[in-house]
């Protein structure tokens, strides 16, 4: 290897370099450039000379830069093959370049820097301590040529860290023998590090002055020039000493960070007043306050509450405050704010635990200062605050101290001004906005954190109140009388609901809004917490008169002023004379108007007023009946009155007030009665739903759409609904049905349930057999019910579908709002109030329809607990529901599939009683499962398939967004089927009945948990028993679970594993299963691994099931053996041992977590990677000689575990 064959090389890697980084080149250039230095450094023998001379001073930074990252590359893939003297040659090169091969500390690049501790960081990690035992002294001795040695030094220690403890980028071997090699020098290391940081601190506060002094400092004769560069440069070290401390503070013993009577903390809260440096102070100091462990080696922390430190908190806390809002010192703020919480965090944990711990006596200084961010201008700030707010507040001994309790009325006064929603970051009404500036992207992303930071003050208000209920309802009563008294200032905005009103943004509502929250969160925990007697009933009821006596005509505040009827409500139970009052009050919001006899569109913020005022009604029923009771007369005349009136009332408000008659109805506890009444108030929708021309509409698909006017051309889209009557009337009759079946019931004891005539026997286990009186009046309706539902199905059939109107095309569609809910798109903030809840005519086709296909399906699934053995009767119910929910399914769109399976089928399921399963259920389920087996992997191939359904599919403008919209969709059904079957086939005992429920919609949040041994009790349900009898719906059970692992979500991917899939297989082991077919089950769970492998918690579930599956059945079937060895990269010696040891039952000795392990190193080929490591060229590190000689082997495991095949026991007895 020549000189001139090295120099030119260099020439043309340079020229390569170039053109790379040059914007202006051509693409095909920069590509061939590219694969020329790329070749390079995987072939060149001369890749050490070359990477040296590119990273020589004289060189440019981007040729430097290329040349260290040759000299990386080398010692990450060659260093193995490479001969001792050239390992040392180029380490004691690359040290060179660190001793005197960069530029200056402050000229020299970033990039330059990082890539030069990063090799010296490779060969650390590949031969220290055995092989480079002196590598502390030879980074101790380089620090002490100068800062820019010392700052590279610091870079290195940090890397070392972050590679070998937080991110664990080494092999097992490795990583303990450098971890613990560190830890043996962490002394050493510790106060090299501080002291570094003393040394280089002093000598920068020299130079500049000391803070105190600074001020002093303006005259220019005391500042030389010729220091500045020198005093950057300590500046420079000492940061990098920090950001390197911050680095191992989180893992070395407790010891060393509270040595020297916690110098490190003295220091540390020394520098948080030194500008430059209080950053990287803070964050050192935060993660040693965060730490865990034992609480015995947590009490020295607690010399943070003394008075030195606690002086130097609070006075950087208020020079960073005082100096407005400068972004440097806002995030400084924000990290001091975190450490005063996590100092919280350690005091509730060590006041009043075994360690002896006393409360402090600067606890008073430490309340005020946190006080002070909850009072701070930045939203964000004052929600930081809020956890450990709580915390105190629950805390056994601190809630008790006179200091945290002094600090309540102030808590509360603080949150009276954190609730008012102010600080939208598009807006400049209030200081908090610049704040929010640098916190939220958009006024969208505020508005979601500031609801649940509001939600987050309810709860510690509640525990504040616990604590003194009476302040915080006197508080509450001043707040609301002055909002009562003030006038209304509507603001800059207007509401389009109309002149004069307040929008959502309004100054006074948003007052009204935080008052209403604060008095609601307040008084009902006042009436939680104090005895009856001690309720103040005289202020509450004048209070209540205020508001019952308040008139506005404004949506937005008559809204709060309802919420506050009902938070003053429960003082009506010592005042029953008052309840006339209130009523008369919350029905004249039912029919709240703001223009009278308007004929345009209702608003959303008119629509939630009538909507509260019906559900504060049917709250008061339901939660105080007994005091509704005998004022029952009066509400039942009231609302006949209403409805009396078929426009006065949406038909959603006359049920809900229906609703509420029903729930007082329950408290007559006398079944004739009841049922009388029940008869009267349905009469006029039985009479309308079995008159002979809704029979004809609601059984005939074509006079449906005719009815509802879905087969007009509207010339007027918002004004003109010829038939919108139609539709109500529709909608009435089932409204008023689902209402009944939801609301009626029979008395809760059984004494008094017996004593109205509510019993009628008992089955043989000795239950009681309820009748709910309103059993009779739905049944008679019940098969128009179901003639409704047919219909509806029906007319997704493309024949129909054509029949509507040409302004209805998309009546059968999703409402935009599902659609963005699906897609998790936030709804535009002013929106949700102030248009319309219908735009155009269309939409409220499309309302309409969606309405009435949940709610038919809602009445159903609430038919079975309503009615009990009378709904599971009636004759030939399945066929029935097989003929009506279940016809047409082959066109019924996912959305609407979807609520069918939830609020219909799995509610059927898990009320109905076990001798109607083989009538009911399994004639039903067995031909849906089969269908819904089918359809799912129909929908999940075209997913896989996804390129040509675009353009088949839609004709839409953004097929992209539908295309997602699809996809989720088919995701989200899926969850519902696998819940659905695991509900039927599974019952869960103990650890997972919490996941029995449907999760909502966006909760892939809750990913995987990692550890997930299936509950060994999962074991299959009477009913899953019963569908598993027969053949075609075992099967298509069986497929459905296993095919399911393979499909593109994670979550069902997950629940599948560890609920479903081996209780299902575990039912058909002891038949005769063809070996074809275990082979699929096999290969379904492998081909799992290799679409969810890089997912831990999907890892671990489907590793479990596969090593299950292979240890039950390879016994029987050698044909699994075949398909492990088609796993690429299977070690077969390994898999022959594995196997061997599986078939010969007596040396089955292993511990089973052993085997498992064994078994995932086998099938590791087959295991999926995330796409960020699929192309990745391996690093390979090799394991030095031990460091630690190995502890002789306690007998009896090891040589039994290490010789199963028995040899070790000869071992044992040789002389």
């Amino acid at each position: 290897m020549s000189a001139e064959q090295v120099s030119s090389l260099c020439e043309q890697l340079v020229k390569a370099v170039t053109v790379i980084m040059d914007p202006a080149s051509t693409q095909r250039y920069r590509l061939e450039a590219l694969k020329f230095c790329e070749e390079f450094k995987e072939k060149c023998p001369i890749c050490v000379p070359c990477g040296l001379k590119l990273a020589e001073k004289t060189q440019t930074a981007i040729v430097r830069h290329f040349g260290l990252q040759i000299l990386e590359h080398v010692v990450k893939f060659r260093w193995n093959s490479m001969p001792r003297l050239e390992k040392v040659y180029l380490k004691n090169n690359v040290m060179g370049l660190i001793s005197n091969g960069t530029q200056n500390i402050l000229e020299e690049e970033s990039h330059i820097k990082d890539v030069l501790s990063r090799i010296v960081v490779e060969m650390i990690k590949r031969e220290w301590p055995q092989h480079w035992p002196d590598m502390l002294k030879e980074l101790d001795t380089l620090s002490k040529q100068g800062e820019t040695q010392t700052e590279l030094v610091m870079f290195i220690l940090l890397r070392l860290a972050e590679d070998v403890v937080t991110f664990q980028t080494l092999p097992t071997q490795r990583r303990r023998d450098i971890q613990q090699t560190l830890t043996q020098n962490m002394e050493k290391i510790f106060s090299f590090l501080l002291t570094t940081l003393q040394q280089n601190v002093n000598k920068y506060r020299r130079m500049v002055g000391a803070p105190q002094e600074r001020d002093a400092l303006t005259t220019p004769q005391k500042t030389d020039l010729a220091q500045e560069p020198k005093a950057q440069a300590n500046c420079r070290v000492g940061i990098a000493a920090l950001n390197t401390l911050a680095g191992y503070i989180d893992w070395v013993a407790m010891s060393h960070i509270t040595a020297d009577n916690c110098k490190l903390l003295e220091m540390l809260c020394l520098l948080l007043n030194e500008p430059e440096l209080q950053v990287g102070a803070a964050e050192c100091l935060l993660i040693a306050v965060s730490r865990k462990g034992k609480l015995e080696d947590r009490k020295p922390l607690m010399v943070l509450f003394g008075d030195v430190a606690m002086h130097y908190i609070l006075s950087a806390a208020q020079t960073a405050d005082g100096e407005g809002l400068v972004e440097k010192h806002y995030v400084f703020l924000k990290r001091l704010c975190q450490v005063l919480c996590a100092l919280g965090s350690q005091l509730c944990a060590l006041v009043g635990s075994d360690s002896d711990v006393d409360t402090p006596a600067n606890l008073g200084k430490y309340l005020d200062s946190f006080l002070a961010f909850t009072t701070h201008p930045s939203q964000f700030l004052r929600s930081s605050t809020q956890i450990t707010w709580g915390a105190l507040f629950r805390h056994e001994i601190l809630s008790r101290d006179p200091l945290l309790l002094a600090m309540i009325p102030k808590y509360l006064r603080a949150s009276m001004t954190n609730l008012v929603k102010v600080g939208f970051p598009s807006k400049t009404d209030s200081p908090s906005c610049e704040y929010s500036r640098f916190d939220f992207d958009s006024d969208e992303d505020f508005n979601a954190f500031f609801n649940s930071f509001r939600a987050q003050q309810g709860e510690v208000m509640r525990m504040a109140c616990r604590l003194d209920p009476r302040t915080g309802f006197q508080m509450a009563g001043e707040w609301l009388k002055y909002q009562l008294a003030a006038p209304v200032d509507i603001g800059p905005m207007n509401s389009k609901t109309g002149e004069g009103l307040c929008s959502i943004f309004s100054p006074s509502f948003v007052q009204w809004d935080a008052m209403t929250f604060f008095s609601e969160s307040v008084i009902s925990q006042m009436f939680r917490t104090l005895d009856k007697e001690e309720i103040p009933v005289n202020d509450g009821i004048e209070l209540l008169q205020l508001v019952l006596n308040f008139e506005t005509k404004d949506p937005l505040i008559l809204s709060c002023v309802l919420t506050n009827v009902s938070a003053l409500f429960p003082f009506v139970t010592y005042r029953p004379e008052y309840l006339p009052q209130v009523l008369s009050k919350l029905f004249t919001a039912v029919t709240f108007e703001v223009i009278e006899e308007s004929k345009a569109p209702r608003t959303r913020a008119v629509k939630n007023v009538r909507r509260h005022a019906c559900s504060s009604i049917i709250k008061m029923c339901r939660d105080y009946p007994q005091l509704v009771l005998p004022n029952f007369e009066m509400l039942y005349n009231h609302v006949k009155q209403l409805l009396s009136n078929e426009l006065l009332l949406t038909q959603m408000e006359k049920c809900a007030l229906m609703e509420a008659l029903v729930l007082i109805s329950n408290q007559f506890k006398d079944y004739q009665r009841q049922k009388v009444f029940l008869e009267e108030l349905m009469s006029p929708v039985a009479n309308l739903w079995l008159s002979e021309e809704m029979q004809r509409v609601l059984s005939d698909p074509e006079a449906f759409i005719s009815y509802v006017g879905a087969d007009n051309k509207i010339a007027d889209p918002i004004l003109e609904d010829p038939s919108g009557l139609n539709r109500s009337r529709i909608s009435f009759c089932v409204y008023t049905i689902l209402g009944v079946v939801k609301r009626a019931r029979w008395p809760t004891t059984l004494e008094e349930a017996k004593a109205g005539g509510f019993v009628i026997g008992c089955m043989p286990s000795g239950n009681p057999i309820y009748r709910n009186p309103c059993t009779e009046q739905v049944l008679k309706l019940l098969d128009n019910l179901l003639a409704l539902i047919r219909t509806h199905n029906n007319l997704y059939m493309p024949e129909m579908v054509a029949k509507l109107g040409e302004t209805f095309a998309k009546a059968l569609d999703m409402l935009e709002v599902e659609k963005n809910a699906i897609l998790g798109l936030p709804q535009p903030l002013l929106e949700l109030y102030d248009s319309p809840v219908y735009k155009t005519i269309l939409e409220r086709m499309q309302g309409f329809f969606c309405t009435l296909y949940d709610n038919c399906f809602h009445i159903l699934g609430n038919a079975g607990p309503s009615m009990q053995q009378d709904f599971y009767t009636v004759d030939g119910l399945a066929s029935q529901f097989l003929n009506s929910a279940f016809v047409n399914l082959n066109n019924i769109p996912d959305y609407r599939l979807r609520p069918m399976l939830r609020v219909f089928v799995k509610p059927l399921v898990l009320s109905c009683p076990s001798e109607h399963y083989e009538t009911l259920l399994c004639p039903m389920l067995g031909p849906l499962f089969t269908y819904l087996h089918v359809r799912l992997s129909q929908k999940w191939q075209v997913i896989s398939q996804r390129s040509i359904l675009c353009e088949e599919d839609t004709a839409d403008d953004n097929p992209e967004s539908q295309e997602m919209l699809e996809e989720q969709l088919v995701r989200l059904l899926t969850r519902e089927v696998m819940d659905l079957i695991t509900v039927c086939c599974v019952s869960k005992k103990g650890a997972t009945e919490h996941n029995s429920s449907a999760v909502a919609d966006g909760d892939d949040d809750e990913m995987m948990s990692t550890d997930v041994t299936p509950p060994s009790s999962a074991e299959l349900t009477e009913l899953g028993k019963c569908l598993m009898k027969q053949e075609d719906v075992c099967t298509a059970l069986l497929i459905t679970a296993y095919r399911s692992l393979s499909w593109k979500d994670t979550l069902s991917c997950q629940r599948t594993t560890t609920q479903l899939c081996w209780p299902l297989l575990k039912q058909v082991l002891t038949g005769n299963l063809l070996p074809d077919a275990v082979t699929w089950f096999f290969t379904g769970v492998l081909k799992g691994l290799q679409t969810h492998g890089q997912h831990d918690g999907c890892m671990a579930a489907l590793v479990h099931l596969a090593f299950q599956i292979y240890e039950a059945l390879r016994p029987r079937y050698a044909e699994l053996k075949a398909v492990m060895e088609q796993i690429p990269e299977i070690q077969k010696e390994s898999l022959e041992q594995f196997d061997s040891k599986l078939l010969n039952p007596t040396l089955l000795k292993v511990a089973d977590k052993r085997r498992k392990d064994n078994f995932k190193r086998l099938i590791a080929g087959c295991i999926g990677k995330p796409l960020g490591e699929q192309f990745r060229k391996e690093v390979h590190i090799r394991n030095l000689p031990s460091l630690f000689k190995k502890v002789k082997p306690s007998l009896e495991t090891d040589v039994l575990e290490n010789n199963e095949d028995g040899e070790g026991l000869t071992a044992l007895f040789e002389p």
